[in-house]
């Protein structure tokens, strides 16, 4: 006896299964559409160095979003990663100086290796400010990280009088190659520049957390059932607290690699970031109501921002316009989202 189908059932197809039902999959869309306009009209936009550089341009806020996406996907926000960077780049580049001046060196590398740890080492003390705050104190992201941007800033102008800061010493020349240089490629192939690099290492470290880890299990059950998923044993705080330590490292490394780049560490470093940042998590798909979120749809965002103002830089566009079609962006990717919802209902 056959089995028999139910006529009430709505068959899934299969561009309502999986990424392609996903808010990315629309996005990743039109991005391919922008790219083959942006190549219609400009015979700048292909080039070998031009793509270079869009690649490192998003890569620069694209490795701070992976973090702010885990933190989104659990319900959470975190207003800070900007300043976050700003004081990080400031601590690695005051103590490879301090370490320089106090002629400490006992091996090759080891003002870098001590100067990154004691950056990276700042930037989790933040998040660590932040996560307990959040989880421990019950406190709301919002305002938390609100007044984390403000403190850290802070102490990044107490720190620096409001100047500068630049790396120094004999290991100043490995921390500009580690942060700032470009793997050259056969010819006809782009320059890869080592931000883009460490983000998709990255990238591939956060998808197998969040696909094939319990702790990935849990950071999504918080952000769709925060109750629920404490009911079931998870320890919500210590992957809360977990979370927003690793929002932070990832925005400090990102100032790191900003500041190799640029050759120093402004104490305006990555102001307003967190805008961008945090636009590109909405755009790639990360739901502000926690449980959705990809590695992928973040770096998704993040190259359609950058497609985006690269391609008005290249028309001589008004540079003023581009945070205000961001805003428009933000605003079209939450509609789409409207709908494919309402779709699956």
């Amino acid at each position: 006896m056959g089995v028999q189908g139910f006529s009430n059932v709505r068959e899934t197809r299969f561009w309502q299964r999986g990424f392609l039902a996903s808010q990315s999959a629309y996005v990743l869309g039109a991005l391919i559409v922008l790219i083959v306009v942006m190549a219609t009209v400009s015979d700048n936009f292909l080039t070998e160095r031009n793509i270079s550089n869009v690649m490192q341009n998003f890569s620069f806020i694209a490795i701070a979003t992976l973090g702010t996406t885990l933190v989104i996907i659990t319900a959470g926000i975190d207003l800070s990663v900007g300043s976050t960077m700003a004081l990080t780049a400031t601590a690695t580049s005051l103590a490879m100086r301090w370490l320089n001046d106090i002629g400490f060196y006992p091996f090759p590398g080891s003002a870098f290796i001590l100067s990154v740890a004691a950056g990276l080492g700042t930037a989790a003390l933040v998040g660590l400010a932040n996560g307990f705050a959040v989880a421990k104190l019950k406190l709301a992201p919002f305002v938390t990280t609100l007044g984390t941007l403000s403190i850290v800033r802070g102490l990044t102008y107490v720190a620096t009088q409001g100047r500068g800061t630049s790396p120094d010493g004999p290991d100043k020349g490995l921390f500009l190659a580690v942060t700032s240089a470009r793997i050259p490629m056969p010819e006809g192939i782009p320059n890869l520049p080592v931000a883009f690099i460490y983000l998709i290492a990255l990238a591939l470290v956060m998808w197998v957390a969040l696909n094939h880890t319990a702790w990935g299990k849990h950071v999504y059950a918080i952000g769709g059932n925060e109750n629920a998923a404490l009911l079931t044993g998870v320890n919500v705080d210590r992957v809360k607290i977990g979370v927003y330590v690793l929002c932070s490292l990832s925005a400090g490394l990102n100032g790191i690699i900003i500041s190799g780049w640029l050759g120093s560490a402004p104490a305006n470093l990555a102001n307003a970031y967190e805008l961008t940042i945090i636009a590109a998590a909405v755009i790639g798909g990360a739901n502000l109501f926690g449980g959705v979120g990809t590695a992928a749809g973040a770096i998704i965002g993040c190259i359609l921002i950058e497609v985006i103002r690269n391609g008005l830089v290249l028309a001589r566009v008004d540079p003023y316009w581009q945070q205000t079609l961001v805003g428009c962006i933000i605003v079209a990717a939450v509609f789409v989202d409207r709908l494919r919802s309402a779709r699956a209902a």
